[in-house]
């Protein structure tokens, strides 16, 4: 044996400390297991650090000074004043405070929590490296939850002037310029962030259409929108390559053949995230590998390789926070030897843009080719009381049923309070509830959850508050 590397017995280890690995690791201890995480960075992963939860405080932060400088309601005359570094410092602060608490959680379920490096040694060991020293694992279970980073363009590598998210969310002045190229849910927040700030966006998208993975009716409002901050949009358009200054850097894209270009003082690049499964040794250990990199797993998370389990950004699907806790909860209960299984019928995504999307299920195309008739109820911010109290009165609540059991197939909505809106509709997905069990729940007067009532109703053709012809 090397001097100063120990070989040790563990029951349970997980690598990564974010909220697929920290959840998993605390549900793991709560059935009883002993559990040791390690993790490279800080705990809270990319999310709790420097994605999810940064950016929220930074747009919520752009909402509040947006508002009082544009004098937004009626009536109400302010003036304001922008120190941004004094912002960040809230920001940091409520970083702060979230991955102290996720420590307090770990510590209070007894979970060994180790900074180093993970290697698999064998399929039922790792090493891990710490700053001085290193030790071998024997598990009887690993989890692999080690997240993703943002992607790189080959052309428009990061640097000085191009910047992923991480840099962006960590910049100490509101640029004078910005250009985002990717309109996805990422670019939009952040774009739309930096433009309440002050900043002149451009954002580059190379499909037709903002937010693509979106319905056309969502992505529509939030292009009225950017409209409102002078945000330049070029769809259809095709990052080439770019030209730094000192003082600034020049973007070269392409626009259905055409060579267009634009200047700023900085580049955002937001295209997409990869998953961090290199430099692990899964190959060593022949752990079966799909498209880009990802990790194949069962429904219980289980890749091929006996004991060794994955969830979060390394496996399929949408790269979210909350799908991350959730296989790491399942996950937890398949190695404590629960039947938990996934099933991704009711994963919410939420867009924090303005107006806020959200979407929960099928949508109308998918139900309709998977149980033929459906039935469609829409009802809109505009008819909602609370909603134009709020002088927020721009959206809707879309629900998806099937037409003869009246069973909730899927939901979209797009307006003030969205994210929390789609939760009750992500409970009635999960527990088959029908248009009538919803109608039928009475909501409280007046709240923007009226409006998914209303909307049931409107799918039954009993609308109370709109006319449907």
């Amino acid at each position: 044996m090397v001097v100063g590397e120990l070989t040790e017995e563990a029951e349970v280890v997980i690598i990564g400390g974010g909220p697929g690995g920290y959840v998993a690791a605390i549900r793991a201890a709560q059935l009883g297991k002993q559990v040791t995480l390690v993790d490279r960075n800080e705990l809270g992963g990319v999310c709790l650090n420097r994605g999810c939860i940064p950016s929220k405080a930074l747009i919520s932060a752009a909402h509040h000074y947006s508002a009082a400088k544009e004098q937004a309601f009626p009536g109400i005359e302010t003036t304001a004043a922008l120190d941004f570094p004094k912002v960040q410092a809230w920001k940091q602060s409520v970083v702060d405070r979230m991955t102290g608490g996720v420590k307090t959680l770990l510590k209070g379920n007894k979970v060994t929590v180790i900074q180093g490096e993970v290697f698999f040694n064998k399929p039922n060991e790792v090493r891990v490296m710490t700053e001085v020293e290193g030790h071998n694992y024997r598990f009887e279970h690993c989890i692999i939850a080690t997240g993703s980073r943002p992607v790189e363009l080959k052309s428009i590598p990061f640097g000085k002037r191009v910047l992923s998210s991480t840099e962006a969310l960590a910049l100490n002045q509101v640029p004078a310029s910005m250009i985002v190229i990717g309109g996805g849910y990422i670019g939009m927040e952040l774009g739309q962030a930096f433009a309440r700030f002050g900043a002149k966006v451009t954002i580059v998208e190379g499909t037709d259409s903002i937010l693509p993975t979106f319905d056309a009716q969502l992505s529509r409002l939030v292009g009225r929108a950017l409209k409102n901050y002078k945000v330049d949009v070029h769809t259809n358009a095709m990052a080439q390559a770019v030209k730094e200054n000192e003082n600034s850097i020049t973007l070269t894209f392409t626009v259905n053949g055409e060579e267009k270009s634009v200047s700023a003082e900085y580049i955002l690049v937001t295209v997409g995230r990869r998953p961090n499964t290199e430099d692990l040794g899964l190959e060593t250990i022949g752990v079966k590998m799909g498209d880009k990199g990802l990790i194949e797993v069962d429904r219980q998370c289980r890749t091929n390789v006996p004991g060794v389990y994955a969830i979060g950004d390394v496996v399929a699907g949408p790269a979210l926070a909350h799908k991350a806790s959730y296989e790491g909860k399942v996950a937890a209960e398949a190695i404590a030897g629960q039947s938990s299984v996934v099933d991704y019928r009711c994963v919410p995504a939420v867009v924090f843009s303005d107006p806020e999307i959200a979407v929960v299920g099928l949508t109308e195309e998918e139900a309709r080719q998977e149980y033929g008739d459906v039935a469609v109820g829409r009802f809109p911010y505009a008819a909602n009381g609370r909603a134009v109290a709020l002088n927020a009165d721009a959206g809707f609540v879309r629900l998806i049923a099937a037409k003869e059991s009246g069973l909730l197939l899927g939901a979209q909505v797009v307006g003030m309070e969205a994210s929390n809106l789609i939760a009750e509709l992500a409970l009635a997905v999960e527990m088959s509830a029908t248009l009538e069990d919803i109608a039928l729940t009475i909501h409280a007067h007046p709240t923007l959850g009226e409006m998914v009532m209303e909307a049931a109703e409107a799918a039954l053709g009993s609308p109370i508050h709109v006319i449907v012809k």
